[in-house]
């Protein structure tokens, strides 16, 4: 086997060892994992994290101001360090105007390496306001990568009209590794209803923050209280700071709401992604839902609002439903039927989990980091 490439990894919204769960935590770590698979090593260059929820113009120029530091200590370490020690290429993941990448682009000048952005979107009506530096820090690096995997085909149009000569915009859709979850638990298991007797059991899977978190949960509230006449009992696994509010909203559904708290075991989560008949999820403003892309892996059909990213990860009419996004007279519209008809779901189980399977593996998108990679390194070693 050849040589592994070093490569600088960063992820300016959340660092992969960062303590707090997310989907954004989850597939920065995946991606590492991915670049090890397709013959690179990539290590983590910085943990200095640039996202500013709230629009702190006093937080961005600070932040600005320790990017630039840091980007100088790298340099001079790795202008110090044997040639075999440097990076041969920096990878950014995850960028755009609430987490901009000040680092990468100007190590990747210095260092004279390719420049590339995993995950990035364009916001131009960011350009004046809160976030005015951070959005133009954010376009400044998209506009200076050499290649930019997009894992969405929203964000693709976007990235499609700014993209300057030479630049290449590759495909990188969502994926997940199965070998992280136990693998009996991957096996479809669904139960025929019509035997068991019992309800359809719901599952949702998310952190209970203030922001689109919780409006997704008060539309999922609001959606199951009006399909209150048909028989269902939902598992909600997820924590945070605004759990107050979610059992507040849930409260009048009494003893069908079972909230688990956060769980981080694979193999708990694994036995509720298994057990469960769909997994429901509002998703309002998700990227795309790595939970949605887990539920699917053991054969749970998903109904999720369909904002942006989210039909990158399930097909309407074929592996799930999608639902008017943020409306939840649309997604209680939607759920009814399902809630009435376990054959549908099942079918909708059964093609979810070869989509997930067969299309969104780790080693899938480790060869599709190969072969947009190796190419960029080789170009870049030219004299």
């Amino acid at each position: 086997m050849r040589d592994s490439f070093p490569i600088a990894f960063y992820a300016p919204m959340k660092s992969p060892d960062h303590p707090s769960p997310s989907g954004d935590r989850t597939m920065a770590r995946l991606l590492m994992k991915a670049l090890r698979r397709a013959g690179f090593a990539p290590a983590l260059a910085s943990k200095l994290r640039t996202w500013d929820g709230r629009g702190d113009a006093a937080f961005q120029n600070r932040t600005r101001a320790d990017s630039l530091g840091e980007a100088e200590r790298l340099i001079k370490r790795w202008r110090a360090s044997a040639e075999f020690e440097r990076p041969r290429l920096w990878f950014t993941y995850h960028v755009y105007y609430k987490a901009p990448d000040w680092i990468g682009p100007r190590v990747a000048d210095a260092l004279k390496v390719p420049y590339v952005v995993a995950e990035a979107s364009r916001a131009g009506k960011r350009a004046g306001g809160a976030w005015a530096l951070a959005h133009e820090g954010a376009e400044a690096a998209l506009d200076r990568a050499d290649v930019v995997f997009s894992l969405t085909g929203a964000d693709r149009e976007a990235l499609e009209r700014n993209r300057h000569q030479g630049q290449r915009i590759l495909d990188l859709p969502p994926f997940i590794d199965f070998s992280e979850w136990p693998a009996p638990a991957l096996k479809p298991s669904r139960i025929d209803l019509a035997e068991s007797g019992r309800p359809p059991r719901l599952l949702s899977v998310a952190m209970m923050r203030a922001g689109d978190k919780l409006a997704s949960y008060r539309v999922l509230a609001k959606a199951l209280t009006s399909v209150s006449d048909q028989p269902w009992t939902i598992d909600i696994v997820g924590d945070g700071e605004a759990r107050a509010e979610v059992e507040r909203v849930f409260a009048r559904l009494g003893d069908r709401i079972t909230l688990h708290g956060r769980i981080e075991e694979r193999a708990t989560l694994a036995a509720l992604y298994r057990c469960a008949d769909l997994f429901v999820w509002p998703a309002v403003n998700e990227a795309y839902g790595m939970v949605l892309l887990e539920a699917q892996a053991f054969g749970c059909p998903v109904l999720a609002g369909g904002y942006a990213g989210v039909a990158s990860v399930v097909s309407d009419g074929r592996t799930g439903v999608l639902a008017a996004p943020g409306d939840a007279a649309a997604f209680a519209a939607a759920l009814r039927p399902l809630l009435r008809d376990p054959a549908r779901r099942r079918r909708f189980g059964a093609a979810a989990r070869s989509f997930v399977t067969t299309d969104r593996g780790v080693e899938h998108a480790a060869n599709r980091l190969r072969d947009g990679l190796l190419p960029l390194m080789a170009e870049a070693a030219l004299p």
